[in-house]
């Protein structure tokens, strides 16, 4: 099965021709967010849950009193308790209630208005029934003739679920090579802008849509935020290592400049003028394979 695939959508996506065979791109770049993103979760997760950080504190409480300057061992012992009530704090639900009120203070309202596309945004197979459960309702509602997914491991999986729930196999699209909320963006705006589409309703988490809207909106979309539901199995830890994830990256992404205007990669970056064209069949429908190739 291919990991790009385009079903026709009405004007907008009939004619949409590829690959075969697929190539994603793999960049320093990404591997590198990737890495210092994990980096940093991973040593988060471990302060926040290991049982051993409370005696640390306590020792380096204790260690104060061997400091001999009685100035320096005042700013010392005010450091450690600052840095315990932070402590506290981010292990309080009172840290996931603000993070997650603070990501969603600002982002518009959905009007409820028709746009050209809803692209649903991948984030692993925990997160899938809901965005798929999303993504119908809107359809449903005739917000859009055509929902696109976007994600590694997670777009053709997304389209695959709402055919099975009665989605016309001319209503969907997919991606499935990009890794970052990053890639989604520049994927999504390299297949849909040429087709038409302009304004479209995004599909993710809450404690995500800060960084897609901007992203989405710097390669050119029009964007009305649409809230997916977290699993029912997200635990309090996992909600707070989402809210330091994605507060990181939101961070993160204004200082590399990703929110500044930019264009979207040309039609041949996904699909070589040079290469043949060739039909590949899908277990509920014929689509057409596509290549991003760098």
């Amino acid at each position: 099965m291919s990991m790009f695939s385009a079903l026709g959508a009405g004007p907008a996506i009939d004619g949409l021709m590829g690959l075969a065979e697929l190539v994603c791109r793999e960049d320093s770049v990404t591997r590198s967010w990737i890495g210092l993103a994990r980096y940093v979760l991973d040593g988060f997760d471990w302060v926040t849950s290991s049982a051993a950080v409370q005696p640390l504190v306590w020792s380096v409480l204790a260690a104060t009193l061997l400091v001999r300057s009685l100035r320096r061992r005042r700013w010392f012992s005010g450091s450690v308790v600052l840095l315990t009530l932070l402590y506290l704090f981010i292990k309080s639900p009172m840290f996931i209630a603000v993070g997650d009120r603070a990501l969603v203070q600002f982002l518009p309202r959905d009007p409820g208005q028709a746009v050209d596309a809803i692209v649903v945004l991948g984030r692993g197979e925990g997160f899938r029934p809901q965005r798929v459960d999303e993504a119908l309702q809107l359809w449903q509602a005739e917000r859009s003739p055509r929902i696109f997914a976007s994600g590694r491991g997670d777009g053709d999986e997304i389209i695959t679920a709402l055919a099975e729930r009665g989605v016309p196999d001319t209503a969907l699209a997919q991606e499935s090579c990009s890794r970052t909320t990053e890639e989604n963006a520049e994927f999504t705006a390299a297949i849909l802008q040429p087709q038409g589409v302009e304004t479209i309703v995004l599909v993710t988490d809450r404690p995500h849509m800060w960084r897609s809207l901007l992203t989405f909106q710097s390669y050119g979309f029009r964007v009305i935020p649409h809230f997916s539901q977290l699993p029912s199995s997200f635990t309090q830890h996992n909600e707070r290592l989402l809210v330091v994830r994605e507060s990181m990256g939101l961070l993160g992404y204004g200082l590399l400049g990703r929110y500044f205007p930019r264009e979207a990669a040309s039609s041949t970056a996904i699909a070589p003028a040079d290469q043949n064209l060739q039909q590949a069949p899908r277990d509920h429908a014929s689509t057409l394979a596509a290549a991003h190739q760098v």
